[in-house]
């Protein structure tokens, strides 16, 4: 049974900032790809950044300089520092790990989500 549980959402300001947190139950963190995915009503869920085992990153452009992806783990963790918050930031923010199926054992699991909500 693999569980992500998000943590640190919240109200904030223009200009604010949060920072979420994700702990992966388990044993598949150490082989998952770690994401953060968000979905703001009426518009499809994108990936707003990803660290892979390597601790490569990737993150989109709309966040880029403003929003840092870092792992532990140690702690099974994967945290998303989010600065500068732009009212546009505003969505629900998903937990992802994921593992390639190359081999016949990948996976794609889902944390239940936590609100952000950027607004004066």
């Amino acid at each position: 049974q693999v569980t992500l549980v998000e943590s640190g959402g919240g109200l904030v300001q223009p200009g604010g900032s949060l920072r979420l947190s994700c702990a992966a139950s388990g044993s598949i963190f150490s082989r998952s790809a770690m994401g953060w995915y968000r979905q703001a009503p009426g518009k499809p869920r994108e990936l707003v950044a990803r660290i892979y085992i390597s601790g490569n990153t990737n993150e989109a452009d709309s966040v880029k300089g403003r929003f840092t992806i870092s792992r532990d783990n140690a702690r099974n963790t994967v945290n998303l520092q989010m600065d500068s918050l732009k009212p546009e930031d505003t969505a629900v923010y998903y937990c992802n790990a994921w593992r390639s199926n190359y081999d016949g054992n990948g996976y794609n699991y889902w944390g239940q989500g936590t609100q952000v909500t950027v607004s004066s």
